[in-house]
């Protein structure tokens, strides 16, 4: 277990700190930092993170709005209740649970909200800044990423990385991230030639495909660091992007499915609702 990446353990410690300080916010401005969290619909999945939500919201003293919407909802009603929590000061951080229902558009109500409360870190604003180095509130799992590699001292100057995956929530931040960090970065898809051998000269991979367990442990590089952000529910379980039991023997450091990559998302989006707290008030 030596080489496993203990995202569990590592969210708890971040927690602790994340409750610190949002005692010291309360304490300084007479409130805690506020989240508020809009689902529309009863997608299963989505459910279940607004209450691991909402769980973290009171584990670390963070005050959690919920709005609960019906599948019918209109756009100009969600529209609406975005414009009401960008006026609420009480209101730090919005969170809009995706996927939305197909009949409303998801571009124009992630346009919608305030950048200075976009804790998911996908409104263009945001994602401009972290292109430019310039980053405000980043998204959630490649932040987590980041936490994790630097946890464990994995110094990325002049590293290669091989990001499996070019989504707007996980590949492209992750990027970019990475980057920052001085790495050289090599983004693959479904459409890149010999992906085998380019994960094969990877000296890190971060594996965010949505393909259970697609990236074969005989691809993977003697003594590599591999971030499986994959969460694919197959009939024997939940399984990563990466066949974990033949990576793990190849690997310096692995994050497990589940309990890796997972839990730090969530806390990344209580740590970014604090931060955007402390830039309102200031």
């Amino acid at each position: 277990m030596g080489n496993i990446i203990d995202g569990k353990a590592l969210s708890r410690k971040k927690r602790e700190e994340i409750t610190q300080q949002a005692e010291d916010f309360s304490r300084r401005h007479g409130r805690p930092p506020g989240l508020a969290v809009v689902l529309v619909g009863q997608d299963p999945a989505s459910a279940i993170y607004v209450r691991n939500k909402r769980a973290g919201c009171e584990q670390c003293g963070i005050r959690s709005f919920e709005y609960l919407l019906n599948e019918s909802t209109t756009q100009k009603e969600l529209l609406a209740l975005i414009d009401r929590l960008n006026a609420d000061n009480d209101v730090d951080g919005i969170l809009v649970q995706l996927p939305l229902p197909s009949h409303l558009e998801e571009k124009e109500v992630l346009l919608r909200i305030d950048p200075s409360k976009d804790v998911d870190g996908f409104h263009p604003y945001s994602m401009g800044r972290l292109l430019m180095g310039e980053p405000t509130l980043v998204p959630c799992t490649p932040r987590g990423i980041v936490y994790m590699l630097d946890e464990h001292g994995v110094d990325l100057k002049g590293k290669d990385a091989v990001i499996i995956g070019r989504s707007n929530i996980v590949g492209k931040p992750a990027a970019l991230l990475l980057m920052m960090r001085h790495a050289t970065i090599t983004i693959c898809h479904s459409r890149t030639r010999n992906l085998a051998g380019k994960i094969a000269a990877a000296d890190v991979v971060v594996a965010a495909i949505g393909r259970a367990e697609f990236v074969r442990g005989e691809w993977i590089k003697d003594g590599a660091v591999v971030i499986d952000v994959g969460m694919n529910r197959t009939e024997t379980g939940l399984k990563g992007d990466v066949q974990f039991d033949e990576a793990k023997k190849r690997a310096s450091l692995i994050t497990p499915v589940p309990g890796g990559v997972g839990p730090m998302t969530i806390t990344m989006l209580l740590d970014n609702t604090l931060i955007a707290a402390r830039a309102r008030m200031s």
